[in-house]
């Protein structure tokens, strides 16, 4: 069993940098416009020779309220009739990317994300899974892992055995905060009754999984109530649980320029928060995955860290990272084989693109070898807390030491100061470096700029 966590203030504050979240690397952050809808075809036709099954992600955008904290691509409008222009192209999209793919290449993974998927209506949602079922090969024996994003405000219990119809077997459920006080200033008031409803509904239909979102650091927040808070989430017993660093960027994200600075718990009570969270779900049974994820010890990402055999890709940490990820709608992201690629992140851009019998290809990156070596030493050390460096060695035909001597030094320090174990075999994320892994991943990044961490949120 993988080693708790441990908490040392001091390394915190000196560790606690502005920097990537490494759902991939490179980062978006290096996507340029040189990408095009050729290289995308080409990529497709690549997964399609070497027959590698897919993981398929589709953004919804809409929203029917403004949430402050969100930093998502989404439109806010209170008129359904919007999404009917938008799943036209949507489905023009599948198709387009589907034909260039295998039958045989099985989906093993649906991801709807937004936005608020459930902002489609029952008809909508039904004619959105029919194209994906006409067009890919998705799974019907419900061994796949299909999940939706939820709103507990645009669900009831008939939304949820629609979604368990349509073949979705995993939900995640946003919440963030279960104080009013916090609710008002972030502009999403959210009953735990409401919540409790869905939650209930997904386990009497039989839901694999159950994942519930939560932030710390909002507005108004305090150390004792979002622990109330967190005691009663663990009442719910989700299966997994996203505790997210509230990073307020209001110069990126407009929505967050309506949050008053001044009303934002300081630095000292963020870490209080995150230290009382670690230490109840810690005792409620739960583990520490990384990257603000927990999860019951018998859940598939505990146990595939366990068999160091966890991954993570723009879905965040996941056991398909063998699967090629497919983005479909408005500002998703693929990554096939070696390319990275993303649609173009205004909607109305992505909906012209698409009429005009173009692929919506904005921007992207093709990895280069140092990026494959990087991305594989970030890959290990993020997912599995240990990297052996024969195995780069033997993957790269390269001579680990030689290859990072300019790091070495940085990875010394870190070794003197606790995070990390380092010898000539290999490097081990130690428990007082578990809260601190993006640090260690920081290292090894081959892009990161003291220039560009402004657009980073903190690791802690």
């Amino acid at each position: 069993m993988l080693d708790a966590i441990r908490w040392d203030s001091d390394l915190i504050r000196r560790y606690d940098l502005a920097g990537p979240r490494y759902t991939s690397y490179p980062t978006a952050m290096q996507f340029t416009d040189q990408v095009s809808t050729f290289d995308l075809l080409h990529a497709l036709r690549e997964s399609r020779k070497a027959s590698r099954p897919l993981s398929l992600y589709v953004h919804v955008p809409f929203c029917a309220n403004i949430c402050y904290y969100c930093a998502c691509n989404k439109v806010i409008t209170k008129d359904r009739g919007r999404a009917q222009p938008y799943l036209q192209r949507l489905e023009q999209e599948i198709r387009q990317v589907a034909c260039h793919l295998d039958p045989r290449q099985t989906v093993e993974q649906l991801h709807f994300g937004g936005g608020t998927p459930t902002f489609l209506s029952h008809a909508e949602l039904r004619q959105l899974m029919a194209s994906l079922r006409e067009n890919f090969t998705l799974l019907d024996d419900d061994s796949g892992d299909y999940g939706i994003e939820i709103d507990p405000r645009e669900a009831d219990w008939s939304t949820m055995g629609l979604l368990r119809e349509l073949g979705f077997n995993r939900v995640s459920i946003g919440l963030q905060d279960l104080d009013p006080q916090v609710q008002r200033a972030v502009n999403r008031l959210q009953s735990l009754e409401e919540t409790r409803a869905v939650i209930d509904a997904a386990r009497t239909l039989q839901f694999r999984s159950i994942n519930i979102d939560l932030i710390y650091g909002l507005p108004k927040q305090t150390p004792d109530a979002f622990a109330q808070t967190i005691n009663e989430v663990i009442s719910l017993q989700p299966d997994r649980l996203s505790v997210f660093n509230y990073a307020h960027l209001p110069e990126r994200f407009m929505p967050q320029r309506r949050i008053n600075t001044s009303d934002l718990p300081s630095p000292a009570a963020k870490l209080e928060m995150l230290e009382r969270t670690i230490a109840q779900l810690t005792a409620a049974g739960y583990r520490y995955i990384g990257m603000d994820h927990f999860a019951l010890p018998d859940d598939e990402l505990a146990i595939a860290q366990e068999e160091a055999t966890l991954q993570r890709n723009f879905q965040g940490y996941t056991t398909h990272g063998h699967c090629d990820l497919i983005g479909l709608g408005v500002s998703a992201i693929s990554q096939i084989g070696e390319l990275y690629c993303q649609n173009d992140s205004d909607i109305t851009q992505y909906q012209r693109t698409l009429a005009s019998g173009q692929l919506a290809t904005a921007r992207g990156l093709l990895c280069n070898q140092d990026d494959r070596i990087r991305r594989e030493v970030i890959q290990q050390i993020i997912c599995n807390l240990n990297l052996p460096f024969a195995h780069i060695e033997q993957v790269f035909n390269i001579d680990f030491r030689g290859y990072f001597a300019q790091q070495w030094p940085a990875l010394q320090r870190m070794a003197a100061d606790g995070l990390i174990t380092l010898d000539h075999e290999q490097l081990t994320v130690l428990p007082a470096g578990r809260l601190l892994v993006r640090s260690v991943c920081m290292v090894f990044d081959g892009y990161l700029e003291q220039a560009s961490r402004q657009r980073f949120s903190r690791v802690i």
